[in-house]
């Protein structure tokens, strides 16, 4: 029995969580890949994997096996990846997933960068608010804001999220300006719930430095942030929003900042990528782009002047942040 192959093989299936999917992609017969792992557990005299007619798992045993056989095909593709791609540098196709806002204000129009610097790397980019499975969607890595939940991943942070609070004009004329907690019983929240558990996302503030969580009333709910915006610009209620995507609104007047001596708690955000294919050349590059990238942003810093988000070449002293960003986003760019 080729060991190797069947190291490659027993992952493949427990990433696929199905022998027919990770035959599929192995490009080998499902009978093959079923009497692989049966050899390979012969060989082991231990059951790696629970197997019923719907799903399988794995047992404590195939749970250390995995880990070991994930370092090993790791450590084997970066030896080898060193050396067929030192003198060409990354290529291939690169499918990433991120939030939409960290999509369109910060990654898009910054790609040209990112093209020029690895020509032979393809973006596949997929913008949502959902949590997608990197292995189920062959997804290589995902930029995601808070604390990251799937021990299966490997985050590396590159910025925080600074949230305000804030409403529209008409909408404190009607209720008023609130100027304490207490005083938001008397008003109305948008809510955005999430789309993987259908939850509503409470929210929070940082009283002197003790984290205070307020239950809001609201009459409508979103699961998307440009759709959560748009509700507050209506007038619909209060919200939470990074200072990423409110500071034009504020500069414009379409909002307003309430209980600005109170902050919402600062969110956390990070490129993460699965474990065993945290050394992929191209997935590396892009790794490291990105945090440069996020470094280069004092709105991803919580700082509050009306600087551009990721260090344009051009004047901030006469420049709004909105005027920047449709400056950058008309900037020509050959891909």
């Amino acid at each position: 029995m080729d060991r190797f192959q069947a190291m490659q093989v027993f992952t493949r299936v427990v990433d696929a969580n199905s022998f027919t999917r990770a035959a599929e992609t192995l490009g080998l017969p499902r009978a093959t890949v079923t009497t692989i792992i049966q050899n390979l557990e012969a060989l082991l005299q231990v059951r790696l994997l629970n197997r019923t007619t719907r799903r399988i798992s794995l047992t404590p045993d195939g749970a250390a096996y995995y880990e070991h056989c994930a370092r090993i095909l790791a450590e084997v593709e970066e030896t080898e990846a060193s050396f067929r791609d030192a003198a060409r540098g990354p290529k291939g196709r690169l499918r990433i997933d991120v939030p939409p806002p960290i999509g369109r204000l910060i990654l898009i129009p910054h790609l040209c960068d990112f093209s020029s610097r690895y020509p032979d790397v393809e973006l596949v980019i997929g913008m949502g608010d959902r949590a997608v499975d990197l292995v189920r969607e062959a997804v290589d890595c995902v930029i995601r804001v808070g604390e990251l939940q799937d021990s299966s991943l490997v985050a590396r942070r590159i910025g925080t999220f600074q949230s305000i609070t804030c409403g529209a004009p008409d909408y404190l004329e009607r209720y008023g300006t609130p100027h304490s907690i207490d005083d938001l019983q008397q008003h109305q929240a948008v809510h955005y719930f999430s789309t993987r558990t259908g939850r509503t996302i409470d929210w929070d503030f940082i009283v002197d430095g003790v984290f205070t969580p307020v239950k809001m009333a609201g009459k409508v709910s979103v699961n998307d942030a440009e759709a959560y915006l748009d509700c507050a610009l209506q007038g619909f209620g209060l919200i939470q929003l990074p200072l990423l995507m409110a500071l034009p609104h504020l500069e414009s007047g379409a909002l307003k900042e309430v209980l600005p001596h109170l902050t919402p708690s600062p969110m956390p955000i990070s490129v993460a990528y699965l474990q065993n294919r945290h050394l992929s050349p191209k997935v590396r590059a892009f790794v490291d782009w990105v945090a440069d990238l996020f470094g280069t942003c004092p709105l991803l810093g919580g700082q509050r002047e009306s600087s551009p988000p990721c260090s344009f070449p051009t004047h901030p002293d006469t420049l709004t942040l909105r005027d920047m960003l449709e400056q950058q986003n008309r900037a020509e760019c050959t891909l």
